[in-house]
């Protein structure tokens, strides 16, 4: 039976610091998930990473050594010891990784509740995973039911019902810095679903946003038409800082796109005029050195929970409503997985009663050397007959349960109670035994 694995670090879990090191950029994210799938007790494998978070999916005949596996590539990516991740690393098994990611997928595990942009994500990394070969029957089916988990909480709850995103929330940030953005100069670098969310909160606010773009140049053109603004390459950044009041970034670079020393000039030649410095991005674009330069105000994402709080209000009671949605619909993921278990698990459990009757059988062979060969086709015909009758209803009881809701459950259970997924034989214990009749006759007479 393959078990399905999720390991990840989260906001609630890592700081930033640690969050950008592990940031699974695309081209970086398709290296791990080779060298996932790479790995000997890994099957599948797919990885989400976003702002918040980075997690990686398995599924593996042995997850305690897939984990370990999993760990090793993850710090490897990151340069770091595996010994960093141990305290910030969740690992969730079965049922329980399953509603994670339906609750990623839905934004109830988010910065903000009922965040926009995650159900996009989710599907972006899912079909990486699949352009990269890595994922499989149970990854595929359990990515789509995540996704369309997500899609019933957002068109049949209200929690998203605001538009709120991290974005949004960064220009309210601004706007408690700075007051009326209408006639502030803004530079938005960057051309993702980031930058276009940023850019939407500004034209509500009224306010025009120079596009900065490099490998995706077109889009920021494109971004530029529909909300009034201009845009230039990325080699023009520098004298676009110059001009700008507020900075947003928001690019997919493994680097930092905009250094101390460079704000350094740019501040210089600005006067006493001050700049907003907002970097969404993980791994971060500015460095963090910035906010140390008189007249610069530098935040980064982790800064934007200072007012999360007042946007989730009136958020709660339409999370519970969208956690019922999500057990329904992992409900039906559970059904599915215990329904591709039922007959492997009916098969392993009758090929290891027969293990265990050949072993009783061969262990006691020298007690039963007068026996005729036809008496000896009896006794394991016998043999066999008790153990499939023993074995009858427990079979039947789980092909039955493949409709409950709770059928993953059942046969993992019975999977871990005849020890099916151990890979050792059969332990013969102190009864395996059978004692012939003299010496039954004399433990009677003991008592």
């Amino acid at each position: 039976m393959s078990g399905l694995l999720a390991l990840g670090v989260s906001h609630r879990t890592a700081p930033l610091e640690l969050r950008e090191r592990l940031a699974l950029t695309e081209g970086k994210a398709a290296g791990v998930l080779n060298g996932l799938v790479g790995e000997e007790p890994i099957t599948e494998a797919a990885s989400v990473s976003t702002c918040n978070r980075t997690e990686i999916y398995l599924v593996a005949a042995d997850t305690v050594e897939a984990e370990t596996s999993a760990l090793g590539v993850l710090a490897r990516a990151a340069n770091i010891p595996p010994t960093e991740l141990l305290g910030p690393l969740y690992s969730l098994r079965g049922v329980d990784a399953a509603q994670h990611l339906y609750r990623v997928t839905a934004g109830l595990d988010s910065m903000i509740l009922g965040e926009a942009e995650i159900q996009g994500q989710v599907k972006r990394a899912y079909e990486l995973a699949l352009v990269e070969g890595a994922t499989g029957a149970v990854l595929n089916r359990l990515f789509r039911g995540a996704l369309a988990a997500g899609k019933r909480v957002r068109t049949e709850t209200a929690i998203g019902v605001k538009g709120v995103s991290i974005p949004s929330v960064a220009m309210e940030l601004a706007q408690r810095n700075l007051g009326d953005l209408s006639d502030r100069r803004v530079l938005l670098v960057g051309a993702g679903e980031t930058s276009e969310l940023t850019a939407r909160a500004l034209a509500a606010r009224g306010v025009e946003a120079v596009f900065v773009a490099n490998r995706r140049y077109n889009r920021a053109i494109g971004l530029a038409q529909r909300f009034g603004g201009t845009a230039v390459r990325i080699d023009e950044l520098p004298a676009q800082l110059e001009r700008a009041d507020i900075v947003v970034s928001a690019t997919d670079s493994p680097h930092h796109l905009i250094e101390r020393s460079e704000m350094e000039v740019v501040m210089a030649g600005r006067g006493e005029r001050p700049m907003l410095l907002i970097d969404l991005a993980v791994p971060r674009d500015i460095d963090p050195a910035c906010r140390e330069l008189p007249g610069v105000n530098l935040h980064d994402v982790d800064d934007v929970q200072q007012i999360v709080e007042r946007n989730a209000s009136g958020r709660e009671a339409e999370a519970l409503r969208a956690q019922g949605l999500i057990d329904s619909e992992l409900a039906r993921f559970e059904r599915w997985l215990a329904a591709q278990e039922v007959t492997p698990t009916v098969t392993a459990l009758r090929a290891r009663a027969n293990e265990i009757v050949a072993q009783v059988l061969a262990e006691n062979e020298s007690r039963w050397e007068s026996l005729s060969e036809a008496d000896h086709e009896r006794l394991e015909l016998m043999a066999r007959a008790i153990a499939g009758r023993l074995l009858h209803e427990p079979t039947l009881r789980i092909k039955g349960v493949a409709d409950r809701d709770d059928a993953y459950l059942q046969v993992s259970a019975l999977r871990e109670l005849f020890g099916l997924d151990a890979g050792t034989e059969p332990d013969a214990g102190a009864d395996a035994e059978v004692p012939s009749l003299e010496e039954r006759r004399r433990r009677n007479e003991r008592g």
